[in-house]
């Protein structure tokens, strides 16, 4: 029987929520598309935001289901693209060190770099981690 680790953090799901409403916890969970309607809409206008408040959990599931559990950290890697992504320390942590030299010194390649990793993270993280496993 194939048992999954828990990849993602209901905890970490809900601190991303606080700032839902620009889709932080959404991209968390895998949810690219609508993490960039909630950043564009406010969150449908706050209400789409209210509502994941009771969705976060079924979203956590789904992640666990979705991406491999392995040595790299999810939460760590999340954390890092969240508040130091312009830095480039979350591709460090995962071992791209050229790729986050080059963001720290281009402010994460002018931001879309930044971008492209809210959208990839979780498949990045999870082909590393079938790589290391």
């Amino acid at each position: 029987m194939d048992v999954r680790q828990d990849t993602h953090s209901k905890v970490i799901g809900y601190l991303l929520w606080i700032f839902g409403f620009l889709g932080s916890h959404r991209f968390y969970y895998g949810k690219p598309v609508t993490g960039t309607i909630w950043f564009f809409t406010l969150g449908l206008l706050f209400i789409g935001w209210i509502i994941d408040l009771f969705l976060i959990p079924s979203m956590d599931r789904e992640a666990d289901l979705r991406f491999t559990s392995g040595p790299t950290d999810y939460n760590v890697a999340w954390i890092l693209l969240t508040f130091l992504g312009v830095l480039g320390v979350h591709r460090m942590y995962q071992g791209k060190w050229i790729t986050g030299i080059l963001y720290l010194l281009t402010g994460g390649f002018f931001l879309i770099g930044v971008l492209y990793d809210f959208w990839t993270l979780n498949d990045q993280i999870s082909v590393l981690n079938a790589r290391q496993g």
